[in-house]
């Protein structure tokens, strides 16, 4: 029973991501995963670090997912300001891209990214980065 309340944990996944499609096919393949997921979403690189920096208050998210090509500032800008903020040194951080540049993968790495994801173009490829994402979640 302990595993099962494990799953059932409240997480906060914060989606930096300016494409409409995007957002709404990658939260409802996490809602039909976990329902109680809660989304913070932010279409701009200087609206994710803004809310970001209002969450290291109340308490950081469990997973943060950036799009490496954001309006205003990339991905990459972003995980480099959150590591100038040490409340966010253990939340996971992800990068997903329609890129699968070797360079951009290096430089989110070495920025602290957890992992880089190219978008799927399918419905199921979706499903399969919703699984990794709430792993990632549930992992201590």
């Amino acid at each position: 029973m302990e595993q099962q309340s494990d799953i059932k944990k409240n997480h906060t996944i914060l989606l930096a991501e300016d494409d409409l499609d995007d957002q709404e096919m990658l939260i409802e393949a996490l809602n039909q995963k976990d329902p109680s997921i809660r989304f913070l979403v932010a279409a701009t690189g200087s609206k994710a670090l803004e809310l970001l920096k209002n969450m290291a208050v109340s308490g950081p998210p469990s997973l943060v997912v950036l799009d490496y090509n954001l309006p205003e500032m990339s991905g990459a800008e972003i995980l480099a300001r959150l590591r100038e903020m040490p409340e966010y040194d253990k939340v996971r951080k992800v990068v997903w891209s329609t890129s699968n540049s070797p360079i951009y993968q290096k430089k989110c790495l070495e920025l602290g990214a957890h992992s880089y994801i190219v978008k799927p173009s399918g419905i199921a490829g979706i499903r399969s980065v919703a699984d990794a994402l709430l792993a990632l979640c549930l992992t201590p």
